[in-house]
């Protein structure tokens, strides 16, 4: 079989068996998987306006980043947008993407960072664990795509690296935070995602933003084959934004902070 052929095969075959693995732990399993990871201090010192939770998964879209081997790079793209139904232009927006874990290949193993020699990101303004986009404003209907880099030394270790994302800006006097799942605690986000009797919810007040964002994660490989043995092992992983994300869809629309 042609090396492309090959290629698209065995992701196509890891991602169906990332799927099936999360859906058989369950979405509060995934969730509360996750590492434990501190707040950022703003996000604790202020109180933020929510946003209708049906809205939030539109904000930041077309979130995706391809597999990179050791020493090469690679770049993560992104959409920014306003899907408000209310008018006004977002203003002192910014986007920030940062590596924060890390499931290793061989040995399935999760640490947070920092890991040795992990990939850095980069922008026009900035390279490290963590860039940050900046925009003076942004109108409805006028998205923004762009893209961040993505660089792995001769020594970064195989697996998979977690990118968590945050979105800030403000509308008019308001100032609204939206985050992915990577900057909760798990306790933090099992007390705000789950009622004492076990069902669903999302309480943006617990959690201290206006909504809750996709994440991402970049895929280190040492060979083809290597890539689809550590996708499969690390499957759960690798699409944690996604079972979490799931999970937050399950409560109702709302513009209150608790679901």
């Amino acid at each position: 079989m042609p090396r492309a052929g090959r290629s698209g095969l065995l992701r196509t075959a890891a991602l169906l068996a990332a799927v099936l693995l999360i859906a058989a732990e369950g979405p509060s399993s995934v969730a509360r998987a996750a590492p434990a990871t501190p707040r950022p201090p703003e996000a604790t010192a202020a109180v933020y306006g929510t946003i209708n939770l049906s809205l939030d998964r539109d904000f930041l879209a077309n979130l995706s980043v391809p597999s990179i081997a050791p020493g090469s790079t690679t770049s993560l793209h992104y959409a920014l947008a306003d899907p408000r139904a209310m008018g006004g232009t977002l203003t002192k927006v910014r986007l920030t993407f940062q590596v924060y874990a890390f499931n290793g290949y061989p040995g399935d193993a999760s640490a947070l960072l920092p890991v040795a020699n992990a990939p850095v990101l980069s922008n026009a303004t900035g390279s490290g664990a963590s860039v940050t986009m900046a925009l003076a404003s942004l109108a409805r209907g006028a998205p923004a795509v762009g893209s961040v880099g993505v660089a792995a030394s001769a020594n970064t270790p195989a697996g998979t690296f977690a990118i968590r994302t945050a979105l800030s800006f403000n509308l008019g006097a308001t100032a609204y935070l939206l985050e992915s799942r990577g900057w909760f605690s798990a306790a933090t986000w099992a007390s705000a995602t789950e009622t004492p009797n076990g069902s669903a919810t999302l309480n943006l007040s617990a959690l201290g933003v206006s909504g809750v964002i996709a994440e991402s994660a970049v895929l280190v490989i040492a060979s083809d084959w290597g890539w689809a043995l550590g996708a499969l092992l690390a499957g759960a992983f690798v699409l944690l934004a996604a079972g979490a994300w799931v999970y937050s869809r399950r409560g109702p629309d709302s513009r209150s902070g608790a679901g």
